[in-house]
Parts: C-alpha cells; structure tokens; sequence
C-alpha cells in the first residue's frame, strides 16, 4: 500500500472542519465535515492495535483530509497479509490512522483524538463476534467509596440451583 498522500495546503476546503490531534501535539490533522462514516470496530486485531476494548473510527475520504503538522513524525506499519497500514506518532504512540486495501480512497481515524464534532455518531459496530469476554456490557455500576469518579460492578451473587432452594 503506497503511503499515505495529503493533499496540498491550497485544496479547496469546505466550510466546516475537525481537527484531530495526537497526544504530545507533534501531529495534527483535519478533515472536512461531514466525515463518511464512524464505527466501533470489536475486533481483537482493532483491541490489539489500541490497547482498549474496541476502536472507534472516524471515516473520511482522502480529497477531504489533510495533515497539518507533524508529518515527519508519523510511522506506519503494514500488514502484508491483509494490506492494511496503520500510521503512530513516533513520538508518544497515538495510533493516528488506519488504512485498509480494499477502500483506497478512505482514512479512518480514531475518533477519539477529535476535540469537536465530526458530523457522523458510530452507528456501526464491526466484528461484534469478537467482543471480548471482559468489556463493559452495562452492568450496574456504584461509585467506589473514597475514590471520587470511579464507578464499579457490584460483585454478583452466586445464583442457587433450583433444586438446592
């Protein structure tokens, strides 16, 4: 997969845009709202490759994204068995972008390293068959005791058998 092209500074821009950044503020990118498509992606490859319990997406067609700054400080990686290419801050790590084979003209960025809206709610989960076991599901939660904003599950009470009653 060819790395990844920006367009120039002069591309015609629309009204409105996003602007996304990694962690240490080395790369900043943007894209023209609205973006194409959001999703989560449950896949143990996406869990992996982010460290949480899913990745969610920001989708936006290349013509509509640009980098700012920081271009010298993105890395890539690309997987040859199935042509994606996934691009990191070199300096703190921020997984950046994500590119796949079979969608040429698409980036996907997470969304979470946008500070405002991107026009497009993640109505979309993908590979929801490899949730994994321990992610939140919605369960009760209770504010632990001492520790102001942590929430936690209650221990569940262990269910009798019928017969045992």
């Amino acid at each position: 997969m060819p790395k990844l092209r920006t367009t120039e500074p002069t591309a015609p821009r629309s009204n409105t845009q996003s602007t996304a950044a990694c962690a240490c503020g080395a790369v900043r990118m943007e894209i023209d709202v609205p973006a194409v498509w959001a999703w989560h992606d449950h896949s143990a490859h996406g869990r992996r490759a982010h460290g949480g319990a899913y990745a969610t997406y920001v989708g936006s067609w290349k013509s509509r994204f640009r980098i700012l700054e920081g271009e010298d400080h993105i890395t890539r990686y690309e997987d040859e068995a199935t042509g994606a290419a996934r691009s990191f801050c070199a300096r703190c790590g921020t997984p950046l972008m994500y590119e796949r084979a079979r969608s040429p003209k698409m980036v996907n960025i997470p969304r979470a390293l946008f500070a405002t809206r991107t026009g497009r709610e993640p109505r979309y989960h993908l590979a929801i068959e490899e949730t994994a076991d321990w992610e939140y599901a919605g369960a009760a939660l209770a504010p632990l005791k001492g520790y102001p904003g942590v929430m936690y599950e209650r221990p569940r009470r262990p269910r009798l058998h019928p017969a045992a009653s």
